[in-house]
């Protein structure tokens, strides 16, 4: 399910990981191993509490772990014993930064540096100390930092830098006389090269730090001691973070596609490059539109000049076309060729405005279980950016963490592009986070994320069962409307929409136009499903009284014949056995007139209500609705404005009509499997389920 990191490429030398990961700036970052120190003014603090509240035998030391620490003044603290030997304070320090080198191999130098300065040495002791042994160290500096005594040789690691290679690294002892160029070709033949192509390889330093992944192509006489030296005089757990690689040389040139989103639909590429130019003065030389989706109003910028993608970058922020705000972000390249056989990753998609903060938990752990560049943030860019950089891979799935929404909008846009796409049809799970969550439930989901951990959510993904599932366009075209202002004539253009769960139109819409009103106007109380609920219950009872007759406001053909509606509030077209946050409208009892429903039988059901009390009956599993009819084609006739509503998204809709059709492709969806039933005693570790079982020993 992992997007392997070795066929993903990203030429980002003016970029941080922030902006390469498409992490919002305004996300509280967490301290890393860069900067988890504590500075001086809180450290000052933090040490008096220390002293105050731990006996008077106890000392708090400040421990810096090289030079790059001290320049920052970021350092961690240590509480040792005041009778504590010189190897005990060594070993503390050391733990302080999780170092497990030999305490032997390094010396603690007092602050502030002096010629008379105290050094804890080798063997953890002074000259003075020696004789003495230990004793109180009232005299003992606060402020040390960890310096690594001088070596003649070291035991390093190197990687190498291409896939399938028997081996995941090589160690060698390296001296005084060791270079780059000797290093690469001592390790070739282990490597199984020919040590007379040694020219086509050189040495990469990569420095993996929470912040930043450095490369550092390493020149040929480069003394590798001395590198690792200087290394540790920056900061002794940086080596650590630092590995060796052998790779073939290359000359790279600058590349960067950047997605540019919030254009004005329908333009022609030609178009959008004129309009580029015309907003953010694009340089033609440097910069050319190499993918175009006109529908979503977005393309994708190749800029072969990082100084200009990193100013496009940062002026698309401030940008706006036609009153909209431009959206930018910079994309890897997935290369597919070097993708395993077997390799299908997860294109994982969260709306962080969904399920309060669950969204933004979920898309946190998601970035650290899978690769980064896999998970989307809707808010950002929505679904296209995902979609491009997955254009090319063979065989992928998708996970939607959102409400029915949300799983919509995914839905729309896999439409969209779906004939750019090498996997025109990936399979869609859901984790649901919105409020009815019905085509979650319908898809075994459930009803709400509850904090589940999220491997075991991928784990579900990768044993769901793959179902087909019906989708419908709705084509809404208004008659003329005549503007009384002005006393002259409208027409509103044809729309369409696509649907997944259901369509309402009278008191079901007018409820959810009514809630989706009070949603925008304080949309920060809109942070959990009960609340939502609560709202919903409470606009219900403001309708109890409510008296439309909507049968006498429209007209309904089903396959070109006229049905006669029954005395009605609400017409509802279902496409899905759930509606209402769980309830079953059309019912199971059975009913000679029509077919068991299903989701992929390329058939609608017509269901009546006849008003509020009739929606909360269903929805307690006292009632089903009055079913009218089924089909696979249906025609809508509205005399006057009415509420209409698709999968939660309610507005008002003119008089006109409505023709709903099966002429959207089926989808691939993924339903949770059914939880097996375990024999007693057979506890085991989800992982462990996770891997095949042995050849002879189905489980």
């Amino acid at each position: 399910m992992v997007l392997p990191p070795s066929c993903v490429r990203l030429l980002s030398r003016n970029f941080s990981k922030m902006h390469c990961f498409r992490i919002p700036e305004t996300m509280v970052l967490e301290l890393g191993d860069g900067d988890d120190g504590v500075d001086g003014s809180a450290a000052i603090g933090t040490g008096r509490e220390m002293l105050t509240a731990t006996e008077s035998t106890k000392q708090t030391l400040k421990i810096f772990d090289g030079n790059d620490s001290m320049r920052k003044n970021q350092f961690r603290l240590v509480t040792v014993s005041r009778l504590a030997r010189n190897e005990e304070v060594m070993e503390a320090a050391l733990r302080a930064y999780y170092i497990s080198e030999d305490p032997k191999d390094f010396q603690l130098q007092a602050l502030p540096l002096s010629g008379s300065a105290q050094a804890l040495g080798k063997a953890g002791t002074t000259e003075e100390e020696t004789s003495k042994g230990s004793c109180p160290r009232d005299s003992v500096p606060e402020a040390w930092v960890i310096r690594s005594l001088p070596r003649t040789q070291e035991i390093l690691k190197i990687y190498p830098g291409w896939l399938k290679v028997g081996v995941a690294y090589v160690s060698i002892r390296v001296n005084s006389q060791s270079t780059a160029r000797s290093v690469v070709q001592e390790v070739l033949p282990l490597f199984g090269q020919q040590v007379k192509d040694q020219e086509r390889f050189q040495l990469i330093e990569v420095l993996m730090s929470s912040r930043q992944v450095q490369r550092t192509v390493l020149a040929d006489e480069e003394p590798l001691l001395d590198r690792l030296r200087d290394i540790r005089q920056t900061s002794v757990r940086q080596v650590s973070q630092t590995r060796f690689y052998v790779a073939e040389t290359r000359a790279m040139a600058p590349r960067v596609s950047l997605f540019v989103g919030g254009l004005p639909p329908g333009l022609s590429p030609q178009d959008y490059s004129n309009l580029l130019h015309e907003a953010m003065a694009t340089k033609a030389a440097v910069v050319s539109v190499s993918h175009v989706y006109s529908l979503q109003g977005a393309v994708i910028l190749d800029v072969t000049c990082f100084a200009e993608a990193e100013r496009l970058y940062m002026l698309a922020r401030d940008t706006a076309v036609h009153g909209r705000p431009l959206t930018a972000l910079v994309l890897p390249e997935v290369l597919h060729t070097k993708l395993p056989p077997d390799c299908c990753p997860l294109l994982v998609f969260v709306n962080p405005k969904s399920g309060g903060l669950k969204g933004r938990e979920l898309l946190c752990s998601f970035r650290k279980l899978l690769n980064p560049h896999q998970v989307f943030e809707l808010t950002n860019g929505g679904p296209l950016p995902g979609f491009h950089l997955f254009s090319q891979v063979p065989c992928f799935r998708v996970l939607v963490c959102g409400g029915d929404g949300t799983v919509g909008w995914v839905l729309a846009a896999l439409e969209e592009t779906r004939r750019h796409l090498a996997c025109p049809e990936p399979a869609v799970a859901i984790l649901p986070l919105g409020t009815g969550n019905d085509l979650g439930r319908v898809l075994r989901w459930g009803a709400g994320y509850s904090g589940e951990d999220p491997f075991s959510v991928l784990v579900s993904v990768d044993e769901a069962d793959a179902v087909l599932m019906d989708r419908w366009t709705i084509l809404l075209d208004a008659h003329e409307i005549d503007s009384t202002e002005n006393n002259v004539v409208e027409t509103e253009p044809p729309k369409i929409v696509q649907m997944n769960n259901y369509c309402g139109i009278g008191i079901d819409a007018e409820l959810s136009l009514d809630f989706h009103q009070a949603r925008e106007e304080e949309p920060g109380k809109f942070t959990s499903r009960f609340h939502n609920k609560g709202v919903y219950v409470r606009v219900g009872l403001q309708k109890i009284s409510h008296s439309r007759s909507l049968h006498k406001e429209i007209r309904l053909q089903v396959e070109q014949q006229e049905v006669e509606l029954p005395s009605i509030e609400g017409l509802i077209f279902i496409n899905i056995p759930s509606w209402g946050s769980g309830a079953d409208l059309w019912g199971s009892d059975n009913d000679s007139r029509f077919e068991k429903p299903r989701i992929d039988d390329g058939l609608l059901e017509v269901v009546g209500v006849t008003g509020v009390v009739h929606m909360g009956q269903v929805q307690g599993g006292l009632r089903s609705g009055i079913r009218i009819a089924q089909g696979s084609y249906f025609r809508v006739t509205l005399l006057k404005a009415t509420p209409v509503q698709v999968d939660g998204e309610p507005w008002v809709q003119a008089p006109g009509h409505m023709i709903i059709s099966a002429t959207a492709p089926k989808v691939h969806m993924l339903r949770k499997a059914k939880q097996k039933p375990r024999k007693a005693g057979a506890i085991r570790d989800t992982r462990v389920d996770t891997l095949p079982a042995p050849e002879g020993n189905p489980l």
